[in-house]
């Protein structure tokens, strides 16, 4: 038989030989925190991405930097929530000379208000927990010290965000812009003639139909309405036909096909994207200017907070995203199959993709279910007959 290689285990070696072995740098909390920021294998959207590292500078501002990692223990992260509870809104633009705890310790002196909810709290933590678990899957942390804390959010969550209500609704598509208005621009509140076709007249009808979240509208090309199985229909995706590359999904499974609805149809969508290619438009909405990350639905938002209150439709707890509990209800209310209207709105689970959206769209429901489904939506809420033929 052949001489056998000595194989040596960590109980072999004598303390003086593992004195003199080469040892692992002792990283800091800030440079693994960078490593995790960097880490070519997370797969995460350009807004996924911005989240975490927003999350990254408060923490890293907040616990310090050169605090080794080895030492970082649930009291940092007690210190952190404690910080946050404090934390006024905005406070890198409103206080820039201030650092996190410096402002939140002007804040708990009742110097400043205005401060993030308990629901901004908790989104800090679940990013600073999703680094930490990550910090545990490559050794640098044995676990996670902020497992299970969260703050109690003194608003319930079905109470966040409400529907329209059907005098809401009708305040909204009864205003002058959708009756007659003296323009499209600075007096869309003013009644007139002008019937203007543009962003603030599709976005909101759109939102309605489909669900679909404010930044999935703003950010279509004039190439994601299209037909697929010979069903004109809206693709929700990333990807893009013409070149763009400013569009964002809140998840990678957000992406998927929603059948146009007949109503769409009659008030003239085709016509107005028809329109929009053959003035060699690139987006469908190109008058909304980008905001300072590339989203476009900021701008929008504004402005439709404005449009609610000029139309009397402003409540608390309702804003632009209602629209989509309003289509939630809607196909509730036809008795829609679960499944299929999850994969119509993009609240499906599971494992991301980044295959073209038309040809993976509701996880298995071909367009046809889907066009199905859409087709029995009635939107009783709301009369739009004034809107027919608009186009």
């Amino acid at each position: 038989m052949g001489q056998r290689t000595p194989v040596f285990t960590v109980a072999s070696v004598s303390a003086e030989q593992r004195a003199i072995l080469p040892q692992p740098p002792l990283l800091t909390f800030g440079e693994v925190y960078d490593r995790y920021i960097n880490d070519p294998t997370r797969g995460w959207s350009v807004r996924t991405r911005n989240s975490y590292d927003t999350c990254r500078k408060v923490a890293v501002a907040i616990i310090g930097a050169d605090l080794p990692i080895r030492d970082f223990a649930r009291a940092h992260c007690r210190d952190f929530i404690e910080t946050l509870r404090f934390l006024p809104k905005n406070a890198n633009k409103r206080f820039p000379r201030l650092s996190p705890r410096q402002a939140a310790e002007k804040a708990r002196e009742g110097k400043l208000d205005n401060l993030i909810s308990s629901a901004n709290v908790n989104a800090y933590l679940t990013d600073l927990s999703s680094f930490l678990n990550w910090a545990v899957q490559e050794e640098y942390l044995d676990r996670n010290p902020a497992r299970g804390l969260r703050l109690p959010d003194e608003v319930a969550k079905r109470n966040k965000r409400f529907p329209f209500s059907p005098t809401q609704l009708k305040k909204i598509f009864d205003a002058p812009l959708y009756r007659g208005c003296v323009d499209g621009e600075r007096a869309y509140f003013l009644p007139g003639t002008e019937r203007p076709q543009n962003a603030r007249f599709w976005i909101p009808l759109i939102a309605l139909h489909t669900g679909m979240r404010l930044n999935e509208i703003c950010q279509l090309d004039v190439t994601d309405l299209r037909a697929v199985d010979g069903i004109q229909c809206f693709v929700v995706s990333e990807e893009s036909l013409v070149g763009s590359a400013d569009k964002q999904l809140k998840t990678r499974t957000s992406e998927r096909v929603i059948p146009v609805h007949p109503n769409l149809l009659d008030f003239g969508l085709l016509k107005f994207v028809e329109n929009r290619r053959r003035a060699g438009e690139t987006k469908l909405f190109g008058e909304i200017a980008p905001g300072p990350r590339g989203v476009r639905a900021v701008a929008f938002s504004k402005w439709f907070t404005l449009f609610t209150r000029k139309a009397g439709a402003a409540l608390e707890r309702t804003c632009f995203h209602s629209f989509r509990h309003n289509f939630r209800d809607e196909l509730r209310a036809a008795r829609i199959d679960h499944d299929v209207a999850l994969a119509i709105g993009g609240w499906t689970n599971g494992a991301s993709t980044k295959s073209n959206a038309s040809e993976n769209y509701g996880r298995g429901h071909g367009v046809k279910v889907l066009h199905d489904a859409i087709l029995k939506l009635r939107f009783a809420d709301i009369d739009l007959r004034h809107l027919r033929g608009s186009g």
